[in-house]
């Protein structure tokens, strides 16, 4: 909640100058003077109207001063006129509508009264507090304070909530209890405790004003209970208890989700004046994109303070909520996922994992392991896929019109154009020579492949790629690449895109939507936010079932005879495709480091798993599919 702005303001009544006759046949009525000041409150001020007690102006300047960025607007609706203006003391009631802009729709409309009374110069305004608003008195502050909306979550499959207010600690120095040197001492203490930049926490503690709480991290209550003993110790060291919207753990779908957080310089500005220094806003993910349905909109509330220290409301206009975000994802499908990839440690390679329900394209995991950093890779990576692009490559080498069943030649090495293309390292020597095309897909033979470009004409392996959903890209509500297999400008350069190499790039999540198109037997269109609309490009050649059951029959030839032979126990009719991609520089050996990749089908879930270096599809990425898969 935004902090409170009090105006102070002490208001005297003044005892009003003599009274005599209101001279002349031309003298103003008192609708005039009350039109006049009508005109001034508008703009926040008594203006030049003539007042019973000078003191008034000032005053009420300083009253309404918290009031000042609220449009009014004040009308005159009624003038009680004496019967003989001329009088002695005479006297009138005007009637003043206010109407205060509080919200962009909602205003705050009253009424109220102010008298008015005539000396020999005219009529003059006797204002007292209650002119401004019924009820207020001498001496009352004014203040206008936010009332922030609740944020509305982010649920998943069934409902399940994943983003909601969950309890935090917030850390941090309370000047108040320190001053002088310790506030340093204190500063620096809390600084190497909590392990944040030390010189930058102690400058920032000394710079702020000795009333401050000077914050120095947040973290939630169950990463909290190892540093509360130490913590204590230091002098003015406080614990904050508050909430965040947060997932269930820290790692839990964090680069997709994204975070919640105070609004940086760059958004408050952006906004318009919608968002100001201090508001709560998504900064990042799911959260920055629907942060307007999220966080919904604040309402305000007038208050007014009175001598007897009590808080009273005038007006209020309560905040909308946010609405929920709604996705697919599945909570246990992305812990497990998450699960996986913490096999690899802290220190461990980039890596991500993607789940696709193949019947309804709906998302059902996309988790980046910790060597990602922070960044989205299960969506936005951009990687040659390697042999996992061979089931695009075999589905246009069957509409060339090879069979599953006909031979080809699997040497040891082929040569295109003066360049040697070889079979991964631990490629099984009893596979090569002539076998059959689905064991040149189930051992993963490049040779094989790479042999067979002069079997497509230009544009017949993007054609594939499209038909299983790779290559098209779709706003599906959150940043995705879907991958691309530009034309190729050499034969080296066809003969690397046959093996997923050369131009051909991928992300894990675009291999997942390959491996979710053949389980589907049509293209499947990748679903996270069921209420986003998508309209899907329609693939020039549009993936048939027998096609489809074509290539289910050649990833499951991987597992029961190829290299992925280590899932045939896994429960479930498996079928995978692994892929091992070169990339960057060669090291001392004069060897490239790899990608690792592992696509598989079981039933209706499609998985694709990515580690950004390693030493094989199948001992890499497979262990981390192996343990999703189980």
């Amino acid at each position: 909640m935004r902090s409170l702005r009090l105006g102070i303001a002490v208001v005297l009544m003044g005892v009003g100058s003599a009274c005599s006759v209101l001279g002349g046949e031309d003298s103003e009525p008192a609708s005039a003077t009350a039109d006049d000041l009508a005109a001034a409150l508008s703009g926040h001020s008594l203006g030049d109207v003539p007042l019973t007690d000078e003191a008034d102006r000032a005053a009420f300047v300083e009253l309404v001063a918290p009031l000042d960025e609220v449009p009014v607007a004040v009308e005159v609706s009624g003038v009680d006129e004496p019967e003989d203006p001329d009088a002695p003391d005479a006297a009138a009631t005007a009637t003043l509508a206010w109407s205060w802009d509080l919200t962009a729709t909602t205003p705050w409309e009253y009424e109220s009264t102010v008298a008015l009374t005539s000396d020999e110069s005219g009529w003059q305004v006797d204002w007292s507090p209650d002119a401004l608003a019924p009820g207020l008195a001498e001496g009352d502050i004014l203040g206008l304070r936010t009332l922030a909306p609740q944020r509305g979550d982010i649920t998943g499959a069934g409902g399940a909530v994943l983003v909601t207010e969950r309890p935090v600690l917030r850390y941090g120095l309370d000047k108040t209890k320190v001053e002088g040197p310790q506030v340093a001492r204190s500063a620096r203490r809390i600084a190497r405790i909590l392990d944040v930049d030390a010189a930058a926490y102690v400058e920032r503690a000394e710079a702020m004003g000795p009333a401050a709480f000077v914050e120095a991290v947040v973290l939630r209550e169950d990463d909290a209970l190892d540093v509360l003993p130490s913590f204590r110790e230091v002098p003015g060291a406080l614990a904050v208890s508050d909430t965040l919207p947060l997932a269930p753990t820290r790692e839990f779908a964090a680069a997709l989700l994204g975070r919640v957080g105070p609004a940086t310089a760059e958004v408050v500005e952006a906004s318009n004046g919608r968002i100001v220094a201090g508001d709560e806003v998504g900064l990042s993910g799911l959260q920055a994109r629907y942060d307007d349905q999220l966080r919904g909109s604040p309402g305000t509330s007038v208050v007014a303070r009175g001598a007897d220290d009590r808080l009273r409301t005038l007006a209020e206009v309560a905040p909308t909520d946010g609405a929920d975000l709604v996705t697919t994802l599945d909570p246990v499908l992305q812990e497990k996922a998450e699960l996986a990839l913490s096999s690899l440690g802290d220190a461990g390679p980039a890596s991500a994992l993607v789940a696709i329900r193949p019947s309804d394209g709906a998302i059902l995991a996309s988790a980046n392991g910790a060597g990602a950093a922070g960044a989205d890779l299960a969506s936005t990576g951009r990687y040659a896929p390697g042999s996992t692009f061979k089931v695009v490559t075999a589905l246009a080498l069957l509409r060339s019109g090879l069979r599953v069943d006909d031979v080809v030649p699997c040497p040891a090495t082929t040569v295109v154009d003066g360049r040697t293309f070889k079979n991964y390292d631990d490629y099984p020597p009893s596979s090569l020579g002539d076998i059959t095309f689905i064991q040149a897909i189930a051992q993963s033979c490049n040779t094989a492949l790479i042999d067979s470009t002069g079997r497509l004409a230009p544009g017949d392996l993007a054609a594939a790629a499209r038909a299983l959903g790779l290559g098209t890209d779709h706003d599906l509500g959150f940043p995705v690449y879907f991958g691309q297999v530009p034309p190729a400008e050499t034969e080296t350069g066809a003969a690397a895109d046959m093996i997923g190499q050369g131009t051909v790039l991928a992300s894990p999540f675009a291999m997942a939507t390959v491996a979710a198109s053949v389980a589907a037997g049509r293209t499947v269109l990748p679903v996270l936010l069921p209420e986003h609309q998508v309209t899907q490009t329609p693939p020039d050649v549009p993936l048939t079932a027998q096609e489809s059951g074509t290539l289910l029959g050649l990833m499951r030839a991987v597992v029961t005879t190829g290299s992925g032979r280590f899932l045939l126990d896994v429960p479930g009719e498996v079928g995978a495709k692994t892929g091992t991609a070169e990339y960057g520089e060669p090291d001392a050996s004069g060897n490239l480091p790899t990608h690792t990749w592992m696509i598989a089908t079981r039933g209706d879930l499609a998985v694709a798993v990515f580690v950004e270096t390693g030493v094989s599809g199948s001992q890499t990425a497979g262990p981390l599919l192996e343990a999703f898969l189980r």
